[in-house]
């Protein structure tokens, strides 16, 4: 068996501090009559485009079983915070979306304190701390074979001005269908990243 790599004392002292930001970032999370489930459910959603609105993207997401995301997800829509929709892609399948209120409520997302701690740290540059913490979340996903869920933009199938529809200037090269700015700005459960 082969030993495992030492691991420098500064980086088990990162994942600590990462650990307490997010459960500091939880701590926040009761208000608005959600949980933290209903809370990264609806923040997904938000998120995603508009192919990526599944209750299987979303278990996919949160690392969860799928009866988890049901029943959150009948609890957003119970609330009127999210709406089912009949998928365009296939007739048996449904997607959901934030509502109204949903997103109304986002506007009160106690995430958002911890991104302006973020801004505040990093005196409004903070590409460099997303970019250490997009390469750390690969190497977790790799390493529990998940998927990536990266912006639509920087996937390898996305092509810029190249849709010639109504529904966008951009095209999916995967799905072989026109995207908007909208979704092009978005998370996509079908993300590839480019090669660097």
């Amino acid at each position: 068996m082969k030993p495992k790599a030492a691991i420098e004392p500064v980086a088990t002292e990162a994942a600590h501090l990462v650990d307490r930001l997010e459960r500091l970032a939880r701590a926040g999370e009761q208000s608005g009559g959600l949980n933290p489930a209903q809370w990264d459910a609806l923040r997904y959603l938000a998120r995603a485009n508009r192919f990526s609105r599944t209750p299987a993207a979303l278990a996919e997401y949160l690392a969860t079983t799928r009866g988890t995301v049901s029943r959150t997800l009948a609890s957003l829509e119970e609330k009127g915070l999210i709406a089912r929709l009949a998928s365009d892609r296939d007739g048996r399948s449904v997607d959901f979306d934030t509502t109204k209120a949903g997103r109304a409520l986002l506007a009160e997302d106690p995430l958002a304190q911890i991104a302006a701690d973020i801004a505040q740290a990093t005196q409004n540059d903070a590409r460099l701390f997303a970019d250490l913490l997009q390469r750390v979340l690969r190497a977790a996903l790799a390493r529990n074979q998940g998927r990536a869920f990266g912006i639509c933009r920087t996937c390898r199938h996305f092509r810029r001005d190249a849709a010639n529809g109504a529904q966008g200037p951009h095209h999916c090269g995967l799905l072989d269908v026109p995207l908007s700015d909208a979704d092009s700005a978005r998370i996509c459960a079908e993300q590839s990243p480019a090669a660097a």
